[in-house]
């Protein structure tokens, strides 16, 4: 059996992966990144950059990546990798998804969660009956949320009201905030499954890409490797609907966390039953409370100040 070994920098090695990604093998040596099993070749990339080819065709896979030719290769599925998959092929991808929820919400926070889902595991996670969480009852998320949370790698963010007012002070959109967000979270996440690495890294879409990244240029670290904005992602792959589940889930927990803290109840929306309850909080607890819980720019801040006042 032939043997070839290239040394590959992180630029070649992400190159590498995306090319082969659908001949990639869960079962990993010691100190691996990827493995690909083939019949006529097997492919191990190790954390050292040393890329070990094997087999019949080992030669010939191992030549396409030396040289001009494997840096030509190479900058040809950088490029590619922009771009998303078919959803088809997309929905079968071992895949981290993130979701956010709370944006719309006067009470509450911002949360943001990201799930990873391998391909051994789509099916099990779609059978709980995962789907977006805007289409399951407050009921049904308790329910399922816990089960996708002890099955899946996951990671969360919320951003307290305090911190979302002070952020919204500095004239900061909220969709830089969600940028942010989406961003950190994935860190923690791929920290988490680390040394495996996802195929695809699926947003659902708040902002076109090119847009998100922007909002990330003072960021200190940023996940950038095949990350894909798409609308409904949550039916493109099952990550997504899973995290959708899990910041929901989050945030309810979060909301009654508030409402015990605030004594009162707090509803979810901005409607009119929010401007009554923000105006029954102004009158029991006082108006500067409203900065713990609520997100002060929206206008029921503004219409619960004017009941508060007529009572």
């Amino acid at each position: 059996m032939s043997n070839y070994v290239i040394q590959a920098d992180q630029q070649l090695l992400a190159a590498l992966r995306a090319h082969y990604q659908d001949t990639l093998s869960d079962r990993l040596p010691p100190g691996a990144l990827f493995a690909v099993k083939r019949a006529d070749v097997a492919i191990t990339a190790y954390r050292s950059g040393k890329v070990l080819f094997q087999g019949k065709a080992a030669e010939q896979e191992a030549a396409k990546w030396m040289g001009e030719q494997g840096a030509d290769l190479a900058k040809r599925q950088e490029r590619e990798s922009t771009s998303p998959p078919s959803e088809h092929r997309l929905a079968k991808l071992s895949a981290i998804g993130s979701d956010e929820v709370g944006t719309g919400d006067y009470f509450g926070p911002i949360v943001v969660a990201a799930a990873y889902v391998d391909r051994p595991h789509i099916a099990n996670i779609a059978a709980l009956g995962v789907k977006d969480s805007k289409q399951l009852s407050d009921e049904a998320i308790k329910r399922i949320a816990p089960a996708i949370m002890e099955t899946v790698p996951h990671a969360v963010t919320v951003l307290d009201n305090a911190a979302y007012n002070r952020w919204q002070q500095t004239g900061m959109p909220q969709t830089k905030m969600k940028a942010l967000l989406h961003n950190r979270t994935l860190a923690k996440l791929v920290d988490v499954i680390a040394p495996i690495e996802p195929e695809a890294i699926i947003i659902d879409q708040f902002l076109e890409r090119e847009s998100y990244f922007r909002y990330l240029a003072d960021e200190t670290r940023i996940v950038r490797e095949r990350v894909h904005c798409l609308p409904k992602a949550e039916s493109v792959h099952v990550s997504v609907a899973a995290a959708s589940i899990i910041a929901r889930y989050v945030f309810l927990e979060e909301m009654a966390r508030l409402s015990r803290t605030i004594g009162l109840p707090l509803p979810k929306g901005a409607g009119a039953v929010v401007d009554e309850a923000a105006a029954r909080i102004i009158r029991v607890r006082g108006e500067k409370v409203l900065e713990t819980c609520a997100k002060l720019h929206f206008a029921n801040t503004k219409k619960a100040l004017a009941i508060a006042k007529r009572r």
